[in-house]
């Protein structure tokens, strides 16, 4: 039985978000663009929407990979387009989130500054930037940004990692 739940994440940049949980397996109908949540955090910023089926990832891997593959520790003056966040879809999904940070902020030792926030709306990017990742592996930006956040994780977490990432990663080592 599929127990699936969905979320949203704003870090870093929706190319690299995308990227990074469009690796991971168990996470399905991932969408880039831009999210709103609840006052005061009602501007639109970059961010990801999708499902996952906890059967197969666990929550709180969700959040430590979302954790370590953006700034989650550090303000910055594009805080605003960047925000550092998990957006909640249902109000029960607060307690388990907020549970996951603060064991997540004991194991890995850090003062994360990522909010929980209510989802709001949600923009679709356009289409020819959808998908950034898998459509242009060789692009500077994925070889820069995606791709070294992808090979962090093949430490840690390289089991929930799927077959066509790991190989695009190998074929630039």
């Amino acid at each position: 039985m599929k127990n699936k739940i969905k979320i949203g994440l704003g870090g870093g940049c929706h190319w690299c978000t995308e990227g990074i949980f469009r690796s991971i397996k168990g996470i399905d109908n991932v969408q880039q663009g831009w999210i709103s949540g609840e006052p005061p955090y009602h501007e639109f910023s970059e961010g990801i929407i999708f499902e996952f089926d906890q059967n197969i990832i666990p929550l709180n891997t969700v959040l430590e990979i979302h954790l370590l593959t953006h700034s989650s520790t550090s303000s910055h003056t594009l805080r605003t387009k960047y925000r550092s966040a998990i957006y909640i879809f249902k109000d029960s999904h607060y307690e388990p989130v907020a549970a996951g940070l603060r064991q997540l902020s004991i194991n890995l030792n850090k003062d994360f500054i990522t909010k929980i926030i209510k989802f709001k709306k949600f923009k679709l990017n356009k289409e020819e930037q959808l998908n950034y990742f898998f459509t242009r592996p060789q692009a500077p930006f994925c070889k820069t940004y995606i791709i070294p956040k992808l090979q962090m994780l093949l430490s840690s977490h390289r089991h929930f990692m799927d077959s066509k990432s790991l190989k695009i990663i190998e074929d630039e080592k």
